[in-house]
């Protein structure tokens, strides 16, 4: 069975913020994976399990809010929270407009981090949780043969079987045949479920 811990990432180039860090989070009964530089962790082989990311802005390879955008389109469920060795409002503002948890300034309170940490790994846990019922959808939707798809498009819209029916060129008796057997693959209990999964899918007219 895979660890599924929740694990803390920090990165930052001080080894006495490191060490201190490291400490803390690990008697907080979480998994602390410490790195130098951004690039090392970066190169890091990242699992899909709850986990943050506590990063210093001010590193020597790569700037903080760089490595921002990095992960945002690589690996959206692991949040981040910065940590800065002073006030800056334009990258406060910067940082938070691009998703960032809390950006921190040096020194900060124990409690402080830890309640910023647990609030990162509760939005993490939903973001992998998200992506989990969006891959089942997809697979689910892969499932469907063209002309289910073609009528499960045309029924989301609000047509009616006759409607989608004279839309095809095909008979009503055949779309309500697709329609039972797409709803079913579909696992959808109404139309209103069609509709959800429909928007989760990005499928719309």
């Amino acid at each position: 069975m895979p660890d599924v811990t929740p694990t803390v990432f920090v990165v930052d180039d001080d080894d006495s913020v490191r060490e201190a860090l490291e400490g803390l989070i690990r008697e907080a009964g979480l998994r602390p994976q410490m790195f130098a530089t951004a690039r090392e962790f970066l190169s890091h082989t990242h699992v899909t399990c709850p986990s943050c990311l506590v990063l210093d802005v001010a590193l020597p390879d790569l700037n903080g809010l760089d490595v921002q955008q990095r992960i945002v389109a690589e690996h959206a469920h692991i949040p981040i929270i910065f940590i800065t060795g002073y006030g800056d409002v334009p990258m406060t503002v910067r940082a938070m407009k691009a998703g960032a948890v809390e950006v921190l300034t040096k020194p900060f309170a124990d409690e402080t981090l830890l309640n910023a940490i647990r609030a990162a790994l509760e939005r993490s846990a939903g973001a992998i949780d998200q992506a989990a019922e969006i891959q089942a959808l997809q697979e689910r939707y892969a499932s469907l043969s063209g002309r289910e798809r073609e009528v499960m498009a045309l029924v989301v819209t609000g047509l009616m079987n006759k409607q989608v029916a004279g839309e095809l060129g095909i008979s009503e008796i055949t779309v309500k045949a697709h329609r039972g057997k797409m709803m079913r693959k579909m696992r959808a209990n109404s139309l209103a479920d069609l509709v959800n999964i429909a928007a989760k899918l990005g499928i719309s007219h």
